[in-house]
């Protein structure tokens, strides 16, 4: 039985329902406890895997941090999940994993992923190697996917709560972009610079792999200069659901984020992938008024339709954030200029030297921030541009 779809092609839902489990630290009784209780609630493992199947799991492993710094999904988490799947009679389990930048080795290594999986005796899935499939989505027409994608049965996700620069939030959506090996994920960016349209072929890309389950690690998000530059936040939650948006949106209201902001949760509920309306999210386990952050730093305007598409115009490079490093804190140590996507680079040496802090062509710079996304010692922020002060004023003047 093969994984994959071969088209966006998802009959549109009208109710969707999440699971809301509190869960205080990451020893490991508590979150097997937690999760246990998050798969009771919507009918037990057994209820999205089969006996004899074949199971990946896909935690986020964006690059080689400890689990500390709430970059990528925890140990403790992939390991209770692995087990509960594993607990399925004749069930074979794997994980793994595309990394943004580095080997896998030493990202499932520094992460704690690796003894994880010797924990919970599963082996490691091939996510380096790249099957080319024929696709008919939204933008998508061919996807290059992981093996160890595409060699099983069904795939559980298990994302990161967190903060994002180009697309506001990161979480179950957002997750399936690790499915994609080694410089694909960049080299899209170039393909595909609007953000909108990145949303949607995040989405085709959803649809085609097609996660069984989604269970996202909030016990400690990230805040503010998110995916890897930002803070541990502790959320002391674990979401479980089988909608990604509805999961999404959920989270979304946890940080106090209007779910509509986030594209792929408009986009998705527009296109049919999900549910995003809160009204029509039914939230097991805990209140999920209880359990908002109000102080969550993230950011709140929403990506206006105009500076969305592709930075292309004088005026829409003036309007869009740009990113930019600060000197303070700079090693030099290049990675941002190995993974800026495009051709030439819009990030580059001094003098073509590698020495001093690396410096931007704006007028090549797409405004993809994966160089802000990966950047190991976390000083790449966003600017708001003066435009952009006077594009937000007139919309809470005349659309608000």
């Amino acid at each position: 039985m093969s994984i994959l779809h071969k088209k966006t092609s998802i009959p549109a839902k009208q109710t969707a329902v999440v699971a809301l489990v509190r869960c205080e630290t990451y020893d490991y009784p508590d979150v097997k406890r937690a999760v246990d209780k998050g798969l009771a609630l919507l009918g037990g493992m057994q209820t999205f895997v089969k006996p004899g199947e074949r199971i990946v799991l896909k935690p986020n492993l964006l690059a080689a941090d400890d689990p500390a710094r709430a970059v990528t999904t925890h140990p403790s988490v992939v390991r209770a999940v692995a087990e509960a799947v594993r607990d399925v009679t004749g069930v074979q389990v794997s994980a793994g994993d595309s990394p943004g930048f580095g080997s896998t080795d030493a990202v499932i290594g520094r992460t704690g992923i690796a003894a994880a999986m010797r924990e919970a005796d599963i082996a490691g899935a091939d996510f380096s190697t790249a099957v080319d499939v024929a696709f008919e989505g939204i933008q998508a027409r061919r996807l290059s996917i992981a093996r160890g994608v595409t060699e099983h049965d069904g795939l559980i996700s298990l994302p990161k709560m967190k903060t994002h620069g180009f697309q506001r939030f990161s979480g179950a959506v957002k997750n399936q972009f690790g499915c994609l090996p080694g410089l694909i994920k960049s080299e899209l960016h170039v393909k595909i610079p609007g953000a909108l349209e990145f949303a949607e072929f995040i989405l085709d890309l959803n649809a085609c792999v097609n996660p069984r389950l989604y269970i996202m690690d909030g016990i400690v998000a990230m805040e503010g200069n998110g995916p890897r530059g930002g803070n541990p936040k502790p959320m002391h939650a674990l979401l479980f659901s089988n909608d990604p948006i509805a999961i999404d949106s959920i989270a979304c209201m946890l940080i106090c984020l209007d779910p509509e902001v986030v594209p792929t949760n408009s986009l998705g509920a527009k296109h049919g992938f999900g549910v995003s309306a809160i009204a029509s999210i039914a939230v097991r386990g805990e209140r999920l008024d209880d359990m908002r952050d109000r102080s969550f730093k993230v950011e709140h305007r929403p990506l206006h339709p105009f500076l969305s598409n592709g930075v292309t115009g004088t005026l829409t490079r003036l309007a869009v954030p740009k990113p930019y490093i600060r000197s303070r804190g700079c090693t030099k140590c290049g990675t941002c200029v190995a993974m800026c996507p495009t051709k030439p680079k819009a990030l580059s040496w001094p003098a073509g030297v590698k020495r001093g802090i690396p410096r931007y062509d704006y007028e090549k710079c797409i405004r993809c921030y994966c160089c802000q996304e990966i950047c190991p010692e976390h000083t790449i922020y966003l600017t708001r541009p003066i435009l952009r002060w006077f594009v937000d004023l007139v919309d809470r003047i005349f659309f608000r």
